[in-house]
């Protein structure tokens, strides 16, 4: 949910583990609401905005169902200041020779959006590259879905992606893109420099971007589906990409 008021965009963050992180991140945050009677790791929220000299207001199951939209939302809000996206250079700047980035290529679920930034988070990946058109931004489905992730990893939106991988490509970046009809991920290097291409949950990696990439890596297959959606696929893929990289 976003409201305007005083003239600045607010945004509602809902859930525990979204609230916590963004108590601890750097996003002004303008007050939170705990539902009356929430109990458990709730009394760690509370005592962590207290810290920070927040305003701390209760309310009802009920106002707090219908200020968030969801019955998800754990007994516990934030009205913070909205997601803003990262500049590419910026990000760049903090990357090094075995680093990792994902680009999703027109990923338009904030679930999946949310869970990619999750495991990106887990993996130590450096920021995450979306479009701005036929893809999902910056939303409070995504931080909730990413259980505060959102906070800690810069999320980039460019207007064009193969103009952005032809940047990477300058900075030394491979570039994998993730399909079912690529090389087996076990045989692909995937140390160094590397984005991985995540494509959109129809369509998959478009064939412009594909053309653009160094290789295209698979993901084996013994069932009977011969697909993982996008937010597995990447889990998948940056995993062993960690994996390589420990060796």
């Amino acid at each position: 949910m976003q409201n305007k008021g005083d003239g600045k965009l607010n945004t509602l963050v809902y859930g525990r583990n979204p609230v916590t992180e963004a108590l601890r991140g750097d996003r002004p945050v303008e007050k939170v609401l705990v539902q009356n009677g929430a109990g458990g790791s709730v009394g760690k929220i509370i005592a962590l905005a207290k810290n920070k000299g927040l305003r701390i207001q209760t309310v009802s199951k009920k106002e707090l169902d219908e200020l968030t939209g969801s019955a998800s939302h754990q007994g516990v809000a934030c009205l913070t200041a909205g997601f803003e996206y990262a500049d590419l250079d910026e990000v760049l700047e903090t990357c090094d020779s075995s680093s990792i980035l994902v680009l999703l290529d027109e990923i338009e679920d904030p679930h999946n959006l949310g869970a990619v930034m999750r495991t990106a988070e887990c993996v130590g990946v450096k920021g995450i590259v979306i479009t701005k058109h036929r893809s999902c931004g910056l939303t409070e489905t995504v931080a909730k879905t990413s259980a505060g992730a959102i906070e800690h990893i810069p999320c980039v939106r460019v207007t064009n992606m193969s103009n952005a991988i032809d940047r990477l490509k300058s900075e030394g970046f491979w570039i994998c893109a993730a399909d079912m009809d690529g090389a087996s991920m076990w045989s692909c290097d995937l140390k160094g420099k590397l984005a991985i291409v995540i494509g959109s949950e129809g369509r998959g990696v478009s064939r412009l971007v594909k053309e653009k990439c160094d290789f295209v890596a698979s993901i084996p297959m013994e069932g009977k589906i011969n697909s993982l959606n996008a937010s597995n696929a990447a889990a998948v893929l940056l995993y062993e990409a960690l994996r390589q990289r420990s060796l």
